[in-house]
């Protein structure tokens, strides 16, 4: 039996998650405002219920173009709120537009987002040794630095918490425990 990090459950979609995506590095600006969007979705609420709604999130935000996304009216908004296959919180779905209008200015003055975020781990992923998922920090200097600097630029729903869960999703840290089946390889590559 394959062993795997210890917060993934038994349900397929979870399973491909964390198998395929979860802590491999992620430089494509798209995906990177993707995670974003979604990891600000989750504030509050597990992993799992933002993942089985993901689907329904790529569609109903156009493929998370930030382009797209900044100019969203009054009247996109109050579509996206009354979406049933969304977090239906209007200070989430607000943060989108603001993100996007934030991640855009962070774009031009940087060349891309992959360029200004992941100077946060010095350009490369950080390689953590956790045991267990106890050890495994909510937290760290580096989340509160990205934290800081992004709220500093107009970003919203990007404390240091989410931050970090943003970090491990994009692979700027690999926290895959020694006892997982994926931390050898996340070591090598």
């Amino acid at each position: 039996m394959t062993h795997r990090c210890e917060w993934v459950n038994e349900d397929p979609l979870y399973i491909n998650y964390h198998d395929h995506e979860w802590g491999v590095p992620v430089h494509d600006d798209r995906k990177l405002f993707e995670m974003l969007v979604l990891e600000g979705a989750q504030a509050g609420l597990s992993w799992y219920t933002v993942l089985r709604k993901r689907a329904r999130y790529v569609e109903a935000f156009d493929g998370f173009e930030p382009s797209v996304v900044a100019n969203y009216d009054e009247a996109k908004l109050s579509e996206l709120l009354a979406d049933p296959g969304l977090i239906r919180n209007r200070l989430k779905i607000r943060s989108a537009v603001t993100n996007a209008k934030a991640f855009l200015r962070v774009q031009q003055e940087f060349g891309s987002f992959d360029a200004y975020i992941w100077r946060f781990v010095g350009g490369a992923p950080k390689r953590n040794r956790w045991a267990s998922l106890r050890e495994v920090p909510a937290s760290t200097p580096e989340s509160d630095a990205m934290s800081k600097d992004l709220k500093k630029r107009g970003f919203s729903f990007v404390g240091s918490t989410i931050c970090y869960a943003y970090m491990q999703a994009t692979g700027m840290v690999r926290d895959h425990t020694t006892d997982c089946y994926r931390y050898k390889e996340s070591m090598e590559g």
